[in-house]
């Protein structure tokens, strides 16, 4: 019988140690379904690097032989989202503004450490044009359908879509995105995948279109919790020890609290009959679940009045472009971009101060608590054709991004979890740690996971 094919990065390396798989079957694998007429990757991948994937396979299965592979992920396939700079390649950030760019002279660090550890590139991932929306929906380069419910067309989620549907049909182990309002997390979400947003300064975003300097973060979509803590620990320290992946084994019984601030207003049917059913699989378990309310975070809205640090950081980066394309954008992405002319000097120095007092605010009632658990977001994922309308479009990308965003404003780290039924819609499970202590928020993820699945 033949053995069953690694799903999770950590299985992936223990197959290579093993000697039961290659990296170039691994490789050869992901290109094929990559490669499939019937299947998404036409839509996922914006550049697949075939001979540079195959030729990077072979050298990891020869250090690997002779015993000095990089490390214990040497040689497992990871995508890449065309935010970031690939040598040789042009950064398009899903734009055709920036086509005909010089292509990167470098790797951006955060994949150069990927890459020092022997992962392969498979390729530049498509996403929302400059990663502004979380509907995940481009129009200039096409969008790849949720693999819920396929033939209905459904969004992937964004910004960072392309990257989650790499991961959901098996073109990478692992998707590595951004995250500035929830853009690893929401599509994470919406196709049952594990997404995980660092703390912001965790890892460098150097090497990225930026969207927001303040907000940015660099995260990763993986099949288990202990895939995006590998990515993680990668592009975080450059180094990583398979022993020290969190296994939800450890620790003692969470103590979680239930934010209800907000965050559970318009959910959907579905995601509120799974959220309850989740929260009571979790207490049964004997996890303490604590309900509190957190006025700090009815204060992010009226913060972003004036559309946010998102808007005016990224009007300051895209002038120059407007000036010659502006007829080239997305028209949904222009208008938010725009929005920055929306805010004087006055008015963003005041949001830099009212954001500092809701960080401390917030962190008074929230660090009585391992973790702060929510919705990752309030719906299940909606046809790509339902948001036609501008209106709904410019709604339902709100609601998507209004739990997800609290940790960005409050510069937290958070994962979102699957807490469905198999074969059921996806929905997420969010846990958002302190700041800085992103360790500690792997431990629980992994211990909550493995109390959902167990």
């Amino acid at each position: 019988m033949q053995p069953t094919p690694p799903t999770t990065l950590l299985e992936a390396a223990q197959a290579l140690a093993s000697g039961r798989v290659s990296s170039r079957t691994l490789v050869e694998d992901a290109l094929a379904r990559i490669a499939d007429p019937q299947g998404e990757g036409a839509r996922v991948f914006m550049t697949v690097h075939d001979h540079e994937a195959r030729a990077q396979a072979d050298s990891m299965d020869a250090l690997r032989k002779a015993g000095h592979a990089p490390s214990a992920v040497a040689g497992i396939p990871v995508s890449v989202k065309d935010l970031f700079n690939e040598a040789r390649n042009v950064t398009r950030a899903g734009s055709t503004v920036l086509a005909n760019a010089p292509a990167a002279s470098a790797d951006a660090p955060a994949i150069a450490r990927l890459k020092a550890a022997g992962m392969v590139s498979m390729g530049r991932t498509a996403m929302t044009e400059f990663a502004f929306s979380g509907v995940g929906i481009n129009p200039h380069y096409g969008t790849p359908a949720n693999p819920w419910q396929r033939a209905d067309r459904r969004i992937p989620g964004g910004s960072s879509s392309g990257a989650a549907i790499s991961v959901t049909d098996g073109m990478a182990f692992v998707g590595i995105g951004s995250d500035t309002g929830g853009s690893c997390r929401i599509p994470a979400a919406l196709t049952g995948l594990v997404g995980y947003k660092p703390t912001a300064a965790r890892i460098s975003t150097q090497g990225t279109v930026p969207l927001s300097t303040t907000l940015d973060s660099i995260g990763s979509m993986g099949r288990s919790v202990a895939c995006c803590w590998a990515a993680d620990s990668l592009m975080a320290t450059g180094n990583i020890a398979i022993a020290d992946a969190p296994r939800g084994l450890d620790g003692g019984t969470p103590r979680l609290g239930v934010l209800n601030t907000l965050v559970l207003d318009g959910m959907d049917d579905t995601v509120a009959r799974t959220w309850e059913a989740g929260l009571r699989r979790l207490s049964a378990k004997g996890v303490r679940l604590e309900d509190f309310t957190c006025p700090p975070v009815a204060g992010i809205g009226t913060a972003n009045a004036k559309g946010g640090f998102t808007a005016a950081e990224s009007l300051t980066w895209h002038l120059p472009l407007l000036q010659a394309h502006e007829q080239d954008y997305d028209p949904f992405v222009l208008r938010r971009i725009l929005r920055g002319h929306e805010q004087a000097a006055t008015d963003y120095i005041t949001l830099l101060a009212a954001r500092a007092r809701l960080i401390r605010q917030a962190a008074d009632i929230m660090d009585h608590y391992d973790a702060v658990i929510l919705p990752t977001v309030p719906i299940v994922a909606p046809t790509i054709d339902s948001l036609a309308d501008d209106a709904h479009y410019a709604a339902t990308n709100l609601l998507l991004l209004r739990n997800t965003a609290v940790a960005n404003f409050l510069d937290l780290c958070a994962i979102s979890l699957p807490v469905h039924t198999q074969g059921d819609a996806p929905v997420g499970l969010m846990l958002m740690g302190r700041h800085g202590h992103d360790a500690a928020l792997f431990r629980t993820a992994a211990r909550i996971e493995k109390l959902l699945n167990g």
